[in-house]
């Protein structure tokens, strides 16, 4: 199961690199906090390339950026979310490509200039999850508010989650660093619970509650992502040669 998702995530993720690369490359810098909620119980199963705890993952981050920079754009005070659906019976790697959709949201306060680099940005960070036909670039007011340990989220009039951390065992919050499925804004990740969280986007009608939910502080460049994707490429690579030699 994971070869196989190795190998099609490898083709889409080859197609990006060598259309990125006939590019001049803009470096940029980010840091800041990412809030995620999914359909999957606590902790999400999909992280570690096992199915998810419904038929399908629905579900999706925002990334709020405090200080960040593409090229010589500022990025201060914007955010970028994303919302998907992996098809049913299916892990999320390996369906990489062929979700039933993947919306890109990018905050409607930036410029024309701020859009294109956030753009940029989410798909040098994000996966080519869905075909063309399937996946969009909106723009929308993207807000979050903190009311002591309820952290709530909304993705324009379509989408919204509030989630809350879990306490660990010997204190503190549960923390999961290094998972499978981790990128570099997914290196350390807190681990919570939502309250409620709601979409009625691409035609889904979403209502879910005590389910899935993330939180982080991340910090992280395009230099990073380029090695990150280097290496998936290396293990598409070897994963790919030793299917040739069975």
């Amino acid at each position: 199961m994971r070869l196989c998702s190795l190998i099609a995530a490898a083709l889409f993720l080859a197609s990006t690199l060598v259309s990125v690369a006939d590019e001049k490359k803009t470096s940029w810098k980010v840091s800041g906090a990412l809030e995620e909620a999914c359909s999957c119980d606590a902790a999400c199963p999909c992280w570690f390339d096992s199915k998810p705890t419904r038929m399908h993952c629905s579900g999706g981050q925002v990334v709020f950026i405090e200080k960040g920079n593409y090229g010589n754009v500022r990025l201060d005070g914007l955010a970028i979310g994303m919302m998907g659906q992996s098809p049913d019976n299916k892990t999320m790697m390996e369906s990489i490509g062929n979700w039933d959709f993947a919306y890109v949201y990018i905050d409607e306060k930036a410029n024309p200039e701020q859009r294109k680099a956030l753009e940029a940005i989410a798909r040098d960070t994000l996966p080519p999850a869905a075909p063309p036909e399937r996946t969009k670039i909106k723009y929308v007011p993207i807000t979050r508010k903190l009311e002591g340990s309820e952290h709530t989220i909304a993705i324009g009039s379509v989408g919204s989650f509030s989630g809350h951390l879990l306490p660990g065992g010997m204190g503190g919050n549960p923390k999961l660093t290094n998972s499978p499925g981790a990128d570099p804004m997914h290196r350390e990740y807190m681990q919570g619970r939502t309250t409620r969280q709601t979409y009625t986007d691409s035609g889904q009608k979403w209502d879910w509650s005590n389910s899935n939910y993330m939180y982080a502080n991340f910090e992280t460049n395009s230099d990073e992502y380029d090695k990150f994707n280097a290496f998936m490429m290396q293990q598409m690579e070897k994963a790919r040669a030793e299917k040739e030699k069975k």
